[in-house]
């Protein structure tokens, strides 16, 4: 008997048109025509649905008991338990772990791991660890998180690493409301290098700026400029009084201190 015809049978068994059998599986009437007349195949989605209307086994439902053959894919209580957990691992696998592991409702470890909590080279979860990591809390290489994260590149509420950006950031090269590192840029912003409405450091440009050479509206330090101020002269003050600078840094920090000006 093939899966059209037991489907057939067994809603008839139930005393039910296919309008009402439609009701039951949320599809319509021509939907549940088609699989009896064998031109369409059920989604897995709905094998399971059935399978639990009519208490039977999905392979029960598709088997050809003449053939032995299926018009689906032959499912394992294991893979139907995973689908009804909200969980699914890969049969592939690379150092022991799945190349795809999908946990809705616990932890997942893969190579691409999403789930509550996920760890993998790739993660997606509440919190999640890995190369490349998103979540509320995050850890990774390329860590992305709505509250916190810290990698080598962070953004997030909170964010640490190399390079940070977030409403509070600390890093090499931060960005944030308050910030803190080396390059930093932010509304509070305290490191080597400062821009921000307050701003400290050893070359500081800000609102109200700090530091051994300090250029804002308000500035305290060895050399304090109050503005208006020249890119020239930011620059001919860096390379007298701290010549270890980094070009770059030279350039960026001069063209700041002029463009604050407008």
């Amino acid at each position: 008997m093939t899966f059209s015809e037991k489907l057939m049978q067994l809603r008839r068994q139930k005393g039910w048109s296919q309008e009402e059998l439609g009701e039951k599986l949320d599809v319509t009437r021509q939907t549940v025509s088609k699989w009896e007349l064998g031109s369409t195949t059920p989604e897995m989605e709905k094998l399971i649905a059935m399978s639990e209307l009519f208490g039977i086994s999905i392979d029960e439902l598709v088997k050809d008991s003449e053939t032995e053959s299926a018009p689906t894919e032959k499912i394992s209580e294991t893979k139907l338990r995973m689908v009804r957990l909200g969980e699914w691992k890969s049969s592939r696998t690379w150092r022991g772990m799945p190349i795809v592991h999908i946990n809705a409702r616990g932890k997942a470890k893969g190579v691409i791991a999403i789930g509550l909590a996920a760890k993998g080279i790739v993660s997606i979860g509440l919190a999640s660890v890995g190369v490349v990591s998103v979540g509320i809390a995050s850890v990774g290489v390329l860590a992305i998180a709505g509250l916190a994260a810290a990698g080598i590149a962070a953004t997030g509420a909170l964010a640490a690493g190399l390079f940070a950006c977030g409403g509070c950031a600390a890093g090499l090269f931060a960005l944030g409301g308050v910030a803190v590192g080396w390059d930093v840029f932010g509304g509070v912003a305290a490191g080597k290098y400062a821009f921000g409405g307050l701003a400290m450091g050893d070359i500081a440009v800000g609102g109200s700026a700090s530091g051994i050479i300090a250029i804002g509206k308000e500035s305290s330090g060895e050399i304090a400029f109050n503005l208006p101020v020249t890119a020239e002269e930011v620059k001919s003050a860096i390379t007298e009084r701290l010549p270890d600078t980094p070009k770059f840094i030279v350039d960026t920090f001069s063209s700041l201190a002029e463009l604050i000006n407008e």
